[in-house]
């Protein structure tokens, strides 16, 4: 099996996976899942982990006692908060040098241009919106240090983004998760909250290709 579809396994069956490893590595667990969480925030090159799905799955764990709630939720915010800290100072340090090159190793440039449309655009509020945007969630931060956001600025947004998003999904995950039919479509449900939550980047996309499609035409109709 390829990684993607290795990926893909995990992502749609995380509550199995998390099963095992919480009842083989106890306490290790939550390691785990700081780490997920922190690189998939932190890490330019990482932003094919589990985020949404994750926090979802382990919120419906906490429901049946199976990990702990509020142990969760402050290494999650942890997590998220010193995550997109870490991509921002990376973004202030390298990015420059990165979107001067052609072609850079293990990062995706036209991940980072959306981003950096998405950004361009909504300003400080897209490191809140953002959160919610797989890929999008991950680079954001990368750009906010690229460009001139101050980190006093920067900090309040990533402090109220990332609580706003964990306690939307770890919640959403320990009020709903224990009910029988979520506990049935378990895995539909994952699906759902994936691609509830690309949306919006596929909307702006489709709005990008079409003012891109749109000048294109004007610039056809003023040359004829």
């Amino acid at each position: 099996m390829s990684i993607i579809g290795t990926l893909i396994n995990v992502i749609l069956h995380i509550d199995k996976y998390l099963n095992v490893i919480t009842q083989n590595y106890g306490v290790w667990t939550y390691v785990l899942i700081f780490l997920i969480i922190f690189c998939e925030t932190g890490l330019v090159i990482t932003p094919f982990l589990p985020g949404d799905s994750i926090l979802f799955a382990t919120g419906a764990l906490a429901s049946i006692g199976s990990l702990k709630i509020l142990i969760l939720f402050m290494l999650f915010y942890m997590a998220a908060v010193i995550g997109d800290t870490v991509n921002y100072y990376i973004g202030q340090k390298v990015g420059n040098k990165i979107l001067e090159k052609e072609n850079v190793k293990y990062i995706n440039k036209e991940y980072l241009k959306k981003a950096n449309i998405f950004y361009e655009k909504h300003g400080g509020m897209a490191i809140i919106v953002g959160r919610f945007i797989p890929i999008i969630r991950t680079f954001v931060p990368f750009v906010a240090g690229i460009g001139e956001m101050s980190y006093s600025k920067f900090i309040i947004y990533n402090m109220l983004g990332g609580f706003i998003w964990v306690t939307l999904f770890l919640g959403g995950g320990y009020f709903l998760g224990n009910l029988p039919f979520i506990k049935q479509h378990f895995s539909y449900i994952l699906i759902a909250i994936i691609i509830i939550s690309i949306i919006p980047a596929i909307a702006a996309f489709i709005k990008e290709k079409r003012d891109g499609d749109n000048n294109e035409d004007d610039v056809s109709n003023t040359g004829s």
